[in-house]
């Protein structure tokens, strides 16, 4: 295995984890390529889409930078992600300004959203996050457990017009913009973190209008689209839509996006179903995804990226398609790097 292959398929990778400290695994993840890490929340915290009263009383801006410092000591091309919903998971709770509740939302001009998410993004930057894991573009008409409390509208000229105001006013203010859940999800009646039967399966008819929101954020200059972990049956009955290159070729080649595609949890239940979270990895490369969400549990942030390389020295994935998409998530980093100093080493 040559270093070059080992760092590409290491830089493929985000892992997730709930706090803010590195684990001796994402340690070792980023010394070998790693070039991203998402400071979570916990299942409580993403359950009741709040941060707990203890993360809020103890966290401050020094918890951020001092992280970031410790992981670009390890990796000076660096994303640091977060979730920072309009409406929802608002990870960096009270050290940036709010999002305004939905009444409120709904009254903003397009230049008031900008001046908004800008300013909490250039927060955001200065304390070294420059990756938001939003807007949630999905348009719920339905049962959607996953995605109560996280959406604002179920008109898409309006998800529309103040999601790509949002995707404006945060890369203004340097912070990458991502877009979820593509293909959409409008109705489910599972959670697909758990659930292995949460499938979406509403009639091709209905995703046009649900495409308009992905529509809009590209044409704002959208970063990254992040696709959904369950099945969209209209499209793909088979495999979930991050696995799935029916789903991403629609984004691609139908919506002309050009920037990081990024698979949601490859560990979520209805992503895996009976399959490993490596199988879930190579299927999400192959089928056209250029970064892959992974949860720091166990020997994880080990396995996938080694499945990687094994796929490319078994002719399975081509070493060139595995250097393009980390060549874009390394770009990615470039783009939006913060002014955070590495810490040293110890």
């Amino acid at each position: 295995m040559s270093k070059h292959l080992r760092d590409d398929a290491h830089a493929m990778v985000l892992p997730a984890f709930a706090g803010t400290i590195l684990s001796e695994q994402a340690k070792r993840f980023l010394d070998n390529g790693g070039v991203s890490i998402l400071l979570g929340e916990t299942r409580e915290e993403y359950v009741a889409r709040r941060m707990s009263e203890e993360r809020r009383n103890s966290e401050t801006v020094e918890t951020f930078t001092k992280v970031v410092g410790e992981t670009k000591a390890r990796s000076d091309t660096l994303l640091v992600c977060v979730d920072q919903e309009i409406s929802g998971i608002c990870r960096l709770h009270d050290l940036v300004a709010p999002f305004p509740a939905s009444e409120h939302l709904l009254a903003l001009t397009d230049a008031e959203m900008e001046e908004l998410c800008c300013s909490i993004a250039a927060t955001a930057s200065s304390m070294g996050v420059n990756v938001f894991l939003a807007p949630v573009l999905d348009l719920v008409t339905g049962t959607n457990p996953w995605l109560a409390g996280r959406t604002y509208s179920t008109k898409p000229e309006t998800v529309g017009r103040i999601s790509a105001a949002y995707v404006r006013g945060v890369q203004k203010g340097g912070v990458a913009a991502t877009g979820k859940h593509f293909p959409g999800f409008q109705n489910l009646d599972r959670d697909p973190a758990i659930d292995p039967d949460a499938v979406n399966s509403e009639a091709l008819a209905t995703f046009e209008v649900g495409l308009k929101p992905f529509r809009d954020v590209i044409a704002a200059g959208i970063e990254m689209i992040m696709v959904g972990p369950a099945i969209v049956s209209a499209f793909d009955p088979d495999r979930a839509a991050l696995r799935s290159r029916t789903v991403v070729d629609l984004l691609k080649e139908d919506l002309s996006f050009g920037g990081v595609v990024m698979a949601d949890d490859l560990d979520s239940r209805a992503t895996m179903r009976s399959d490993s979270v490596e199988q879930v990895a190579i299927d999400a490369v192959r089928a056209g995804c250029d970064f892959l969400l992974l949860a720091d549990i166990d020997n994880q942030l080990q396995s996938v990226p080694a499945a990687i390389v094994n796929a490319v020295e078994t002719g399975l994935i081509s070493a060139e398609r595995v250097h393009m998409s980390a060549e874009k998530v390394r770009g990615l980093a470039r783009r939006y790097e913060t002014g955070i100093l590495p810490a040293s080493l110890t």
